[in-house]
């Protein structure tokens, strides 16, 4: 089932030029049951990629554009008053679907991200009385934008934990845009073909479970996620001053799945350390809580977490 996964890309490429992290990392949240944040200025095909996934996997694809007026109501749905019948209905929001794009997250107030954060975790939504549990597979991929800092609402420490992935999204290389601009100033894209079905998905995260994993490897893993809760442990002393709450335990569980899905998107049957520190970034940046200090000394968690993977012995 490998070859479905180059298939799936080959189709995701026929609009989409590079981009490659961005996409493996999409397949990983997906075919790990988990979610994804995206973190990018406009125009970096982020919209465009998880569109074009969705078809090549012949899934529901839908967008939310979140604005400060938003309510949980425009994303869930609501009961609505029907005077013919005298009666109420459901009107089901875009939370509905197979893939749901939540464009500019932080645009939104603290409650339209706390209804959304629910759904993604409960995988189930209750409009008046009635509770509807979400079709399978269920997959948000949420976009900010870092550039602008008015008029946004920061996601919570707490919230962002709900997210299997973060990803930091550049820009594209110099050969890649021009053949973004070729393609779009020409109009030749190709059409984007469903190349699996609901069984194949099924079937490949079946296998995914399958990949080995040694004792050794596991381990490692959380040697990872433990120096960045006790640095000082690790010989790390320098880093205890800027680590206010280290990595929490949804981190090894996220782990132990994603770096089996990154060894399968590679074509093995087991993991190694390099899968896990291809990775461990993606996994942990979002779920570190830095002090003032690290702030006002411009320390980022990708610093943190690269110095942490330079000390912790390799098995």
């Amino acid at each position: 089932m490998v070859s479905k996964i180059q298939e799936i890309k080959k189709e995701v490429s026929k609009v989409v030029v590079g981009q490659e992290r961005m996409i493996d990392g999409l397949l990983i949240a997906l075919l790990c049951d988990g979610h994804i944040l995206i973190e990018g200025v406009p125009g970096l095909a982020k919209t465009t990629t998880v569109n074009a996934l969705a078809k090549s996997l012949g899934l529901d694809f839908k967008r939310a554009q979140f604005t400060p007026d938003l309510l949980p109501s425009d994303i869930l749905g609501a009961e609505i008053y029907d005077p013919q019948n005298n009666s109420f209905k459901i009107k089901k929001g875009p939370i509905f679907t197979n893939l749901l794009l939540a464009d500019e997250i932080n645009r939104s107030p603290a409650k339209v991200q706390s209804a959304l954060l629910e759904v993604m975790q409960e995988k189930q939504v209750t409009l008046g009385d009635t509770t509807f549990k979400l079709e399978p597979p269920f997959f948000v991929m949420a976009t900010q934008n870092p550039v602008e800092q008015e008029g946004v609402y920061q996601l919570p420490e707490a919230q962002l934990d709900r997210f299997m992935l973060k990803l930091v999204v550049d820009y594209n290389t110099k050969s890649e845009e021009l053949e973004i601009a070729r393609r779009i100033s020409s109009g030749k894209f190709e059409q984007i073909e469903a190349v699996v079905t609901h069984e194949d998905l099924n079937t490949l995260k079946r296998e995914i479970k399958e990949v080995h994993m040694d004792a050794e490897v596991e381990e490692y893993i959380i040697e990872l996620v433990s120096a960045t809760r006790d640095p000082s442990a690790y010989g790390l002393e320098e880093l205890k001053d800027f680590i206010q709450f280290g990595a929490s335990p949804r981190v090894s569980i996220d782990m132990f799945k994603a770096v089996k899905a990154m060894a399968y998107l590679r074509g093995k049957d087991f993991v190694t350390p390099v899968d896990v520190a291809y990775i461990a970034k993606e996994l942990m940046r979002h779920r570190i809580v830095l002090t003032y200090e690290a702030e006002a000394e411009g320390i980022t968690s990708d610093e943190i977490i690269q110095r942490v993977l330079e000390t912790v012995a390799i098995p």
